[in-house]
């Protein structure tokens, strides 16, 4: 992994992680189903509880606000004689109310002074209705359709909601569009209430006791736009139904007695459960029907059933006691008030509950099987019946006083009715229950019934009935005293980004079943799951009251909310106390983490500075969570019998440590901020039509880029937090840097625990950790041996709490890298994937990816599928943008050595772009250097690749064999002294570095990887570059091989040069080990090396080397043919040679100086050949162009050039034939043909030493380079120059006169760069001469100065000014090359050192008496240059660069 410092450590992040999905698992099973939590409340003492009087209150009243004073104005003109009803659009965030025949719809959640007014026609209102409209009818600007019923006609309103300008705002503007082709007529049945569906379905329940559903299309032809259709009666039950969206809650105020019947039992009030398609329906006279819509919604109504006696104290299925006839008749008959589904989310086997005018409730279920069956399979099983599986006794009364812990006190009241609720309407929602009770005479008070937080604690025992005990459904009370009576309530909706943002991060969470609707009614539904697991993600609960008075906003205060007013005033510490004591230390802490880090919901921006700090102190405190201890609970099991005997036979379990509050409360608050996405899937494959498809679809993100932003912004927030009081020292961290050594605690990755400790291998914080119970005091009194001392367990503690914070460092960091990814089209970047990977990326959870090396690989593919998509030819950007923002957001992810990596790549792309050589060349060195910093980093299969592109072998060569050594910094592979087990696995990395090398002189050679000759189809690098070329970079390869110092690569090497024939460059470059590398290779072909024996013993004999091979041995042999046979033959006698000590018939050394002599003087042979079919070649192709007009004889010139053709040929057709000796070469081929470089070749090969004064050397030099003067100028010259010379001895004068070669050189410079003939550099000369040399600056600058001595050689000023500034070019190259050789890296390199900030004492590495020598003739030609008669300004530019030189070789600085 690409772990950086020592912020991640993977070890401990694993830990940590496996540790995260341990108690993500228990917090889920911790959660029961309402039926359970139910039945097992029937066991419990005390159902309801109350709230401490010292606390804050749990529920209270935010903001009252009126109605709006033209709404009060036309009730008063009615005299409250007209019709009246009430009711809350949630969905837009609107409150209503009608008065005849007039609408009004104002902002329930703030008054911005808007209150529209709709009337229709002089009818009143009866009934009225919101839903989404559907798509395609009307224009896009009408989202929502406003349904108003009269008694004589159905009226559609468009309704149009806009954003604010700043856009926070979604329900800023509100506008009703009539639609004045959208009526219909009642047909005579007034409708009662009106209610919609998720699909936008409208339904109508009618005072004949029908059901209608409202249809509205786009009218054609003979249909109708609008049609009523009765579905109770049969017809329309086959009509098919689009989809649409949205319901409404309706409540009803008052209906004038004219629209009651006595005749039917008309429907007064309809909910639909969209989760399962089910319509409850409750009637006049308290009967409940249920209807099926389908298992998709669309089907036809159906009735599954009726049922009259539900609320029957006296039926057994109520569960209560039958009373005495008296009592009984004085008791009237409770009425069902209110009648809501239950979602999935609560209960998947209840369905329903309602709500008595008692305030009883009843718990009902539509499936006629057991709980566990219909659990199972709730999604596929439709609704047979409507039955009651559990109560729930009414609240008690006087909770504000008297209560406590469920006791009821009855003082004071004489009669047990007298203690009756009176409900006059109640609302209930994901676990909420609100009551109107006006019971009391004085004035009605809401009963707001939620559940217990502190009963939610998951409490493991080994009793069965302490286990259901916990597992109880256990509930408060609050009351609020309030003017006025409730007509209708309902919950405030989170705005839509907030709602999508908690539905991506849920949706496919197993428990939160039901929630893949996006929309803001399904986000409410987690609310059910308890204020402890959703507090640190969801607002506070908000209901809006619509009383008699006014509006009314009713704010649920969560347990944080209610601790984080205890540290917002002056607080008792005891009462701080008996937070902690009520909630458990574990979930106290982590409430005190929530405050401290500010993870709340961003709405709930009231935590202040000094908040956060008193959370922190608490979070801190010894006496509030607690110090951690040995488990004393399953040190002994309880040894008495159910027969009270005593038992032998069980095992006596070993004590754990139990760590403190503060961990317990680390664990639970990383564990619930990571639970939505810890085990599932980052990514999904989403078909065409958005469903998620395994097959012809697109790789997307599980997790909406909002979700993953506010999800990374709470783990980080949570992490810096940790960090800083880790900073501080304070808490636990504190004493255990009081204890000494705090960095091993925390940072090591062994064993922290002292000696005495047995951890099996494992770092204590894998060994398993359990919640803090209270004792068991059935337990023996027995004491457990001490197994770890105070100030272990607190370092054991501090060690696991700084896992977890490495834990959700590493987790913001995925979160941040995964929302880069999905910015740059996820799926785009995953297509770069293979299958195999792409698979694995849609399989990889979220904890794979934080913990795992697959998820860190896979990360590290789709970062670099990133960076090529920026530093591509259509890339959007630069790799420091991308870099920058992955430095800062996920280190572990992308460290420094990534950075570089892809600068250099970025380098290699812009080279390859480039047409400029020279700035090829720097950005590829630039890159060389970049990646010769990350040997271990780079991906060097590519990297190689791009550099063999740009010809820049040094890095093809250099980079593969410094990550060898990286594999095996310490040669324990060559030394032997690895383990075995490591041995073969290092050893096959090393081999593949080194195959990179191999490679890429296959590929020079026209062979492909599996080292088969690719004759017919060579490569297209091999093809790309001529043969000269080719064996340039072949030289190259092999020389910077050899010089690196790896034996196991130099027979690597020495194989592969064998394998591709290349036995010539293997004699001539090979190492130090080559002799012992061919005495192996002997011993493994001694046949070979006899039969070259045999052959070579009868050529010893011949003394001319130039002697042709005997006629049996050259008959049919071509000369490449003889070449390679001959060059076989070398190599095979200098193995035989080399292990002459042990074979019976040695070879005498002279047989191998033989053979050598006449593979030169056949290598000369075929050069000569060449260059003669080269030459005819080139005289044919100029004979045959256009005659220049200008030449007076061209009819001569083209016979001389065909006869000289045709020379060329016949000699080339003589040079196939058979061998020539040397001076046949010399004197009948190359010297007739001028053909001087060969010449001067075979004169150094026969050490040549001529007349006195080297007369011929001198003439054929000059030749030479007048003839490359002639071609190609000075440059051409110099190239030949460097060629030719690089192949004689520059210590023997005889083949390589300098002073002639400088003196030629440097004066046709001077002329053609006065004449403005050619543009030749101040160093061309120079630098060709230190190549001639083979880079000896000793030579050269003997020869300048020679020439510069020689007065009468040198008589013009300029050219000796030329001959100073060459000095000064190769005094600095030998500065360069000295220091080079020292530091151990190339002249370029060694230039930084010599144009820099760095001096030569600096590096502490340079020869000093090269340096002193340097310095010496810097200022000696500083002096000549002074000296010269010329202007200052030709002058000043030598005698600078001279002066600089002295100055930067003498600077101590």
């Amino acid at each position: 992994m690409a772990w950086g410092e020592d912020e991640a450590i993977g070890p401990d992040v694993t830990s940590a992680g496996l540790h995260v999905s341990e108690r993500i698992g228990r917090d889920a099973a911790a959660q029961p189903d309402l039926e359970e939590a139910l039945e097992a409340s029937r066991y419990a003492s005390h159902p309801y509880s109350s709230h401490p009087k010292e606390w804050p209150p749990l529920v209270e009243v935010a903001e009252t606000r009126q109605l709006p004073p033209m709404l009060i104005e036309r009730y008063n003109a009615a005299a409250g004689e007209g019709t009246a009803l009430c009711g809350i659009f949630s969905d837009i965030h609107r409150a209503w109310a009608t008065v005849d025949n007039s609408f009004f719809i104002w902002r329930f959640d703030k008054w911005d002074g808007q209150c529209q007014e709709h009337n229709v026609d002089e009818q009143a209102i009866c009934a009225v209705g919101l839903a989404r409209a559907k798509p395609g009818i009307f224009i896009e600007a009408i989202q929502y359709i406003l349904v108003l019923a009269t008694p004589v006609e159905l009226v559609l309103v468009g309704v149009c909601c806009s954003a604010s300008a700043d856009g926070t705002d979604p329900y800023a503007e509100l506008s009703l569009k009539p639609l004045p082709e959208y009526m219909i007529t009642t047909d005579g049945v007034t409708m009662t209430c009106i209610t919609c569906t998720d699909k936008g379905q409208i339904f109508l329940a009618g005072r004949d006791g029908h059901i209608y559903e409202l249809q509205y299309t786009t009218g054609s032809g003979w249909r109708k736009r609008c049609r009523k259709v009765c579905l109770t009666t049969g017809i329309g039950s086959l009509l098919s139904r689009p989809p649409a969206y949205s319901a409404i809650m309706i409540f009803r105020w008052v209906l004038p007695n004219a629209f009651k019947f006595s005749t039917v039992d008309p429907i007064v009030d309809m909910v639909i459960d969209d989760e399962r398609n089910t319509i409850y329906a409750r009637t006049e006279g308290m009967k409940l029907q249920l209807f099926d819509l389908g298992a998709n919604g669309d089907g036809p109504l159906t009735k599954v059933t009726e049922e009259k006696n539900i609320v029957d104290p006296r039926d057994a299925p109520y569960g209560g006691r039958r009373p005495n006839a008296q009592r009984s008749a004085r008791s009237p008959k409770p009425s069902i008030v209110c009648i809501s589904p239950l979602s999935a989310m609560e209960s998947k086997w209840l369905h329903a509950v309602a709500v008595l005018s008692d305030g009883k409730r009843l718990f009902l279920t539509t499936s006629s099987g057991s709980g566990s069956s219909v659990g199972l399979n709730s999604s596929l099983q439709r609704p047979t019946c409507l039955k009651i599986v559990a109560t729930r006794p009414s609240p008690p009364l006087g909770v504000g006083g008297g209560l406590t812990f469920g006791a009821v006190s009855a003082a004071g009241r004489a009669h047990p009715e007298d203690l009756a609720l009176k409900v006059e309407s109640a609302f209930y929602s994901a676990g909420a229950l609100i009551m109107s009770d006006s019971s009391a005479t004085a004035m009605s008070s809401l009963l707001a019934v939620q559940k217990d937080s502190a009963a939610q604690l998951s409490l493991p025992s080994t009793f069965g009935t302490a286990s259901r005990s916990s597992r109880a459904l256990r509930e408060t009370v609050s009351a609020l005293p309030v003017e006025g009576r409730m007509l209708c309530a309902s919950d405030v909706l989170p705005l839509p980004d907030a709602a999508f943002m908690m539905q991506s991060l849920y949706a496919d969470v197993e428990c939160f079943t039901g929630f893949r609707k996006p929309s803001e009614k399904a986000s409410i539904k987690m609310w059910a799951k308890g204020d402890l697991p959703t507090q640190h993600i969801l607002p506070r609960r908000r209901v809006v009251v619509f009383n008699t008075m006014g509006l009314m906003e009713v704010i649920f205060n969560r347990p944080v909310d209610i601790l984080r007013k205890l540290f917002d005033g002056n607080t008792l510490k005891s009462q701080i106390e008996e937070f902690f004591n009520r909630f458990g230390a574990g979930e106290a802490a982590a409430m005190c983490l929530m405050l401290a880090a500010k993870l709340l919901y961003a709405e709930d921006g009231l935590i202040s500075n000094a908040v956060s700090e008193k959370a922190a102190e608490a979070f801190e405190d010894p006496g509030l969570v607690g110090m951690p201890q040995i488990d004393g609970t399953t040190a002994l099991s309880n040894t008495r019998t159910q027969a009270g005997g005593f038992s032998m036979g069980q095992v006596v379990q070993e004590a754990e440590p139990l760590f403190s509050g503060a961990y317990e409360g680390l664990c639970l608050c990383s564990s619930r901020l990571l639970y939505p996405i810890w085990e599932l899937p980052i990514m999904v494959i989403r078909g065409p039509g958005g469903t998620n498809e395994h097959e012809d679809g697109i790789v997307v993100c599980r997790l909406s880029a909002g979700a993953m932003k506010i999800l990374e912004s709470k783990i980080r927030s949570l992490e810096t937090f940790l960090r800083s009081r880790r900073n501080k020292r304070r808490g636990l961290y504190g004493y255990v840097a009081g204890l000494g050594d705090s960095g091993s605690i925390l940072y090591k990755t062994g064993p922290i625990i002292g000696s005495g400790g047995r951890v099996n291998g494992r770092v204590p914080y894998n060994s398993q950790i359990r919640d803090m119970n209270p004792t068991d005091q059935s337990a023996s009194s027995k004491k457990p041996k001490l197994l770890y001392t105070s100030a272990e367990l607190t370092a054991m503690e501090v060690r696991a709490m700084e896992c977890l914070r490495r834990l959700l460092r590493r987790s913001g960091e995925a979160l941040f890298l995964l929302q880069l990814i999905c910015q740059h089209n996820v799926a785009r970047l995953a297509q770069t994937l293979g299958n195999d990977l792409r698979k694995k990326l849609v399989q990889l959870t979220f904890h794979q990816l934080v913990c795992s090396e697959d998820g860190d690989q896979l990360a590290m593919r789709l970062i670099s599928a990133l960076m090529e998509y920026y530093i591509g030819p259509e890339g959007r950007g630069t790799v420091e943008e991308i870099s920058t923002k992955l430095r800062e957001g996920c280190p572990s992810y992308f460290n420094e050595s990534d950075y570089k990596y892809y600068l250099a790549v970025e380098c290699l792309e812009r080279a390859s772009m480039t047409n400029n050589p020279e700035e090829r060349d720097i950005l590829a060195k630039d890159a060389f250097n970049l990646l010769t910093k990350i040997p271990d980093s780079a991906d060097l299969s590519s990297i190689c690749k791009r550099f063999e592109n740009l010809r820049f072998y040094e890095a093809v060569v250099r980079l593969p064999l410094q990550k060898a050594q990286a594999l095996d910094s310490n040669a324990d592979v060559i030394n032997g002294q690895i383990d075995p087990r490591h041995h073969d696995m290092i050893l096959l990395q090393r081999e593949q570095c080194y195959e990179i090398v191999m490679n890429a002189l296959r590929t020079l050679k026209g062979v492909g990887q599996s080292g088969m000759q690719g004759a017919d189809k060579p490569s297209g690098l091999a093809t790309a570059v001529d043969p000269a070329s080719r064996s340039k970079y072949i030289k190259q390869i092999i020389q910077l091989s050899v010089q690196w110092p790896d034996t196991v690569f130099h027979e690597h090497l020495y194989r592969t040069l064998i394998e591709l024939g290349l036995e010539n460059e293997l004699l001539e470059y090979g190492g130090s080990d080559l002799v012992s590398f061919l005495q192996s290779a002997s011993r493994k072909h001694q046949e070979e090396v006899r039969a070259v024996s045999s052959l070579t013993t009868g050529a010893a004999k011949l003394q001319d080397l130039g002697a042709p091979i005997s006629t049996s041995q050259t008959k049919y042999l071509e000369l490449l043919a003889r070449y390679e046979y001959l060059r076989n033959a070398v190599l095979q006698a200098k193995s035989a040679t080399i292990v002459a000590d042990s074979s019976r018939n040695p070879i005498d050394s002279s047989t191998v100086d033989l053979l050598e002599g006449k593979l030169a003087v056949l290598r000369f042979q075929m050069q000569i050949k060449q260059e003669l079919e080269l030459m005819a070649a080139r005289v044919e192709n100029t004979s045959s162009s256009s005659e220049s007009p200008s030449d007076p004889f061209p009819r001569d010139n083209i016979l001389a050039d065909a006869e000289t053709a045709k020379a060329a040929k016949d000699k080339a057709k003589e040079l196939s034939m058979n061998l020539k000796s040397i001076t046949q070469l010399y004197n009948d081929y190359a010297v007739p043909f001028n053909l001087w470089e060969v010449c001067l070749e075979m004169l150094n090969f026969a050490n040549y030493s001529g007349d006195a004064d080297s007369k011929i050397v001198r003439e054929i030099w000059a030749r030479l380079l007048d003839q490359a003067l002639t071609r190609g100028g000075v440059a051409e010259a110099c190239s030949v120059v460097k060629r030719v010379g690089s192949k004689l001895d520059p210590a023997d004068g005889a083949c390589l006169p300098l002073d002639i070669i400088c003196l030629h050189l440097e004066k046709a410079a001077l002329d053609r760069l006065s004449s403005g003939e050619e543009l030749v550099g101040d160093d061309d000369v120079a630098r060709a001469l230190l190549g001639a040399c083979k880079g000896l600056p000793e030579p050269v600058l003997a020869v300048y100065d020679q020439l510069l001595s020689n007065g009468a050689i040198m008589p013009s000023l300029n050219l000796k000014l030329r001959l100073l500034r060459s000095v000064l070019a190769i005094l600095r190259e030998w500065g360069m090359s000295v220091i080079a050789q020292r530091l151990g890296t190339t002249s370029a390199g060694a230039s930084f050192f010599l144009d820099g900030t760095f001096s030569l004492s600096q590096t502490g590495t340079a020869n000093q008496g090269a340096r002193d020598k340097i310095i010496s003739l810097a200022n000696r030609y500083m002096t000549e240059v002074t000296r010269l008669n010329l202007p200052h300004n030709q002058t000043e530019n030598v005698y600078r660069g001279f002066r600089e030189l002295e100055e930067k070789l003498l600077s101590p600085y």
